[in-house]
This record gives C-alpha cells, sequence and structure tokens, in this order.
C-alpha cells in the first residue's frame, strides 16, 4: 500500500500521543484528529495491514520501524515548519495548520534545503 497524506496523519499522530502517554488508543487518534471512530478504525486497520503499526492484546497501537520512520519524518517536517512560520510571524494556529499541509508535500530536495537552512539559523 502507497502511503498517502492521510495516513501519515495518523503515523504522526500516533508517535504524538506516545509522547505523552505510555499507552496510545484508537480513541487517542480520534481525539488527536478529530475523525470518526469508524474512519480511525479502518484507517489503522489498513496501516496494520501495510506493516506501519502493531495493535497489541490490549488494543494498544504500536509503530513498527517502518512506521515509526515515516512518523518521525512527518513530525520533524511539523515542528521545524510550524517554528519557522511562527518566527515569521504567523500566529501559532495558522502556523501549526499550514506545518500540517505543507509538511507532505514538500520534495526531499526543498525539505533538506529547509532544514539545512533552519539548522544553519540556530548556530547564529
Amino acid at each position: 500500500m502507497a502511503l498517502f497524506e492521510s495516513g501519515e496523519d495518523y503515523l504522526e499522530a500516533i508517535l504524538m500521543v506516545s509522547e505523552r502517554k505510555p499507552e496510545v488508543h484508537a480513541i487517542d487518534v480520534v481525539n488527536e484528529l478529530g475523525f470518526s471512530k469508524p474512519s480511525v478504525s479502518i484507517a489503522l486497520k489498513k496501516l496494520r495491514e501495510s506493516g506501519y503499526i502493531t495493535i497489541d492484546e490490549n488494543n494498544h497501537l504500536h509503530l513498527t520501524e517502518k512506521g515509526m520512520n515515516v512518523a518521525n519524518k512527518i513530525y520533524e517536517r511539523h515542528k521545524i515548519l510550524t517554528h519557522i512560520l511562527e518566527k515569521l510571524g504567523v500566529d501559532s494556529e495558522n502556523a501549526e495548520k499550514d506545518a500540517c499541509r505543507l509538511e507532505h508535500d514538500l520534495s526531499d530536495a526543498s525539505w533538506n534545503a529547509i532544514k539545512r537552512y533552519y539548522t544553519e539559523s540556530l548556530k547564529k
């Protein structure tokens, strides 16, 4: 299964919740993303079948190595883009929303240039 933007959002949400809570459940993803329970259930099933997550006997969600790689990539983009937009004067709410849209659409070449610029600017 090719992973689309929504799949990346689900993986990122699982990672974000896991940073706040020791155990992640489907309802946490529902609350994080604001999607319906049935939609989340279908998406999680697809992510499990594609090897991005596992669901243990207690219904806890876990990112596989494959899922963690995607989640880390998207979350790093999200955090850096949000920070850059806020530094440019965009209010936090819009910076979050815009970063969420941008994080998926950037080519690796553009992202690497942005990240390099951002990292260099932190050293100054």
